[in-house]
């Protein structure tokens, strides 16, 4: 009997997230984790991956990896964009930590790229797979509610200086970019796959309590019009 191939995994960045994408993969019968990389030594991560490669330079995991399908991307939100291209120029498909990019024009270039070599991008929003979001999707496209004219969508998390630590990226500009791609991303990824594209956006946004930790605002609100409505 002919034995199904494993799908066969790299990660860049073992953080928290990237450590919950490593224990995904091994726990997973149809995929394996062949390298690993972060900056950090391992010592520091507090991680212990016996047999598996670990590096300090993404590029060199790539390079000695070619058996590689899939790069799982969990960085440093303004990583994501450089290291997608250079692993999708390599061949190899990519699953990148949201957001996709801080800015239309990477995230295009990543849109691009992956046409122009035939590779997927596949960018993490787990929330949809919720039962909630899945619940509500389903009446939304049975028509259940009639014809929705107007969408309120309210975000009321708070980070602290548990979450932006010292020397951190987070909280940067250049690294993280804000609340609304960091946070609030999940809920503009389910807005989008209920209710489709939108229109003449307004935005206000404020630092209220995060001027001494953060680059930008910790509060907002957006008004749009939905393209279909």
């Amino acid at each position: 009997m002919e034995t199904k191939r494993k799908i066969k995994f790299g990660i860049v960045g073992l953080g928290h997230i990237g450590k919950r994408h490593l224990e995904m993969i091994r726990c997973n019968r149809d995929a394996e984790i062949v390298a690993c990389c972060d900056l950090l030594p391992l010592e520091e991560l507090e991680l212990f991956i016996p047999g598996i490669p670990f590096y300090r330079d993404y590029g060199k995991m790539l390079r000695q990896h070619k058996e590689m399908d899939v790069l799982n991307i969990c960085v440093p939100n303004g990583l994501h964009a450089e290291i997608t291209i250079e692993a999708l120029n390599m061949g190899f498909h990519v699953v990148c930590e949201k957001p996709m990019a801080l800015s239309k024009s990477e995230a295009e270039k990543m849109l691009y790229k992956s046409l122009e070599v035939s590779r997927h991008i596949f960018v993490v929003k787990q929330n949809r797979y919720s039962p909630p979001a899945m619940w509500l999707k389903e009446i939304i496209n049975q028509e259940l509610l009639g014809k929705i004219h107007m969408v309120q969508m309210s975000c009321f998390w708070n980070r602290d200086e548990r979450y932006y630590q010292p020397n951190s990226w987070r909280g940067t500009q250049h690294e993280d970019g804000g609340t609304l791609f960091t946070q609030f991303s999940h809920f503009i990824d389910i807005m989008y796959w209920l209710f489709g594209d939108i229109k003449n956006v307004k935005g206000i946004f404020k630092d209220f309590k995060h001027e001494e930790l953060t680059d930008f605002e910790d509060s907002g609100v957006v008004s749009f019009e939905f393209v279909n409505g």
